[in-house]
């Protein structure tokens, strides 16, 4: 099958926090400062990060991803749960730990660059990403792997209708498009319920909210785990 892969023209959708570049350690590291300054008397950290983890779920329904609506679910999580009113210095520190996320230089996932070069010289490359457009955008800008893609795509949400709309406008072959990724509930169940292929490539900071159970691929698709972004190279 490698061989195959490799010798026949594939499109390959390819996700980019966490996937291309580091993401959700800042977002854990931003949320363990939370938690630390929140200091609170009775519940756990683990039951503060509970709490946060149900609003935040609430305000990406709201408003969508993105440091604002991270923000903003930090702020609701401190009102919920804080004895304290939220006065406009506690506003100011705690928007601060969504800021210190947006300060962070872009910090490529190893062997990203020499692996794209590779792919692109024998596949069509998509950048395929959902959250703020703005935000979004801009990290792809910052990171300099523009270059290797045709198109970067940003939804606002991962969905078979996304994957759906992304196949048309491209005129892509479901038979040789996959998408890779490392969340099992945005790059990798809703691409095999529109027909498409899948990579899975795990990382081991992935958001919780992207947890998820791994589909099984039904015939005629296919679903492959890399274990490093570098082998998606020998695999295609």
């Amino acid at each position: 099958m490698t061989t195959a892969l490799k010798t026949t023209r594939q499109t390959l959708m390819i996700d980019a926090d966490d996937t291309l570049w580091e993401n959700n350690i800042y977002f854990e590291r931003a949320i363990a400062g939370f938690i630390s300054f929140l200091n609170h008397s009775h519940f756990t950290a683990a039951q503060v990060r509970q709490t946060l983890n149900e609003v935040e779920h609430e305000y990406i329904l709201k408003v969508g991803y993105g440091l604002h609506s991270f923000a903003k679910a930090l702020e609701a999580t401190f009102e919920k749960l804080s004895v304290e009113p939220l006065t406009p210095a506690l506003h100011e520190t705690i928007h601060g730990f969504a800021r210190a996320i947006a300060e962070q230089p872009i910090e490529l996932l190893k062997h990203v660059s020499p692996t794209l070069e590779e792919l692109r010289g024998r596949h069509r490359l998509l950048l395929v990403t959902k959250g703020n457009h703005e935000e979004q955008t801009g990290k792809v800008e910052r990171s300099g792997l523009k270059p290797y893609f045709e198109a970067v795509e940003v939804v606002p949400e991962k969905n078979a209708e996304s994957y759906h709309g992304i196949v048309e406008k491209y005129g892509l072959e479901r038979r040789t498009t996959w998408m890779v990724g490392n969340s099992p509930k945005s790059d990798i169940n809703p691409a095999i319920a529109a027909g498409l292929n899948a990579v899975f490539i795990p990382h081991a900071d992935t958001w919780i909210l992207e947890h998820a159970e791994l589909c099984t691929a039904p015939e005629g698709q296919r679903l492959l785990t890399l274990e490093r972004f570098q082998l998606l190279s020998e695999t295609f």
